[in-house]
């Protein structure tokens, strides 16, 4: 019998080795897919032990969801040179925002959040302050360096970086969205944000 709080995640020694189980399940079988039972046997842990650490599949999948964007962030952080060209900065950034969000994972975590919101408002927060305001303050922070070096001329930088990440998701996300297509090329996502680029240079550069 569990007795954890429906919404209450609980800490534990094998807390790490069950996120990474579940992430791998998640990866490969989607939300839906996915089974409690396949996600122990994944983590090598029991299922009592995974819902003393998780009480729900929902509450698993929003923390996998939450390590996942951070290890975008952080994968997107140590592989763009940002001393180089801020064109060539932002098309980088860009590329890999994109294939994230459009990626069935990516996918998966913004439906959720949406279907689940009304009844948890919690979980919208959550990931928002996990997902979306990481990206945001990493680019505003970019964009005051950039503006420092004479490359860019921004004043508001938090919009400007809600500027590009809209651009970016131009005509792509509205139609994964919505269901009018399934999946985006890398030929489709390069045009996107190529152009998301111009654009914002057109405006923002020096």
């Amino acid at each position: 019998m569990i007795t954890t709080h429906p919404n209450t995640i609980r800490k534990g020694r094998k807390f790490d080795q069950v996120l990474e189980g579940a992430r791998a399940v998640f990866m490969s079988d989607g939300y839906e897919g996915a089974s409690v039972d396949d996600i122990a046997r994944a983590a090598n842990v029991s299922k009592a032990t995974l819902y003393s650490y998780f009480p729900d599949k929902r509450l698993l999948f929003l923390e996998v969801a939450k390590a996942e964007c951070l290890r975008q962030s952080d994968d997107a952080m140590h592989k763009i040179d940002m001393a180089a060209p801020p064109a060539e900065v932002l098309a980088l950034a860009g590329r890999h925002f994109v294939r994230f969000i459009t990626s069935r994972f990516g996918q998966q975590i913004f439906r959720m959040c949406v279907a689940e919101t009304d009844r948890f408002p919690e979980i919208g927060r959550e990931f928002y302050a996990s997902g979306p305001a990481v990206m945001r303050a990493e680019m505003a922070t970019y964009f005051a360096v950039a503006a420092e070096r004479g490359e860019l001329a921004i004043e508001d930088l938090t919009l400007a970086a809600d500027q590009f990440g809209e651009l970016c998701k131009a005509d792509i996300w509205p139609r994964l969205i919505f269901g009018v297509t399934e999946s985006v090329s890398d030929d489709e996502i390069d045009k996107v944000v190529d152009n998301a680029v111009e654009m914002f240079m057109a405006r923002y550069g020096t």
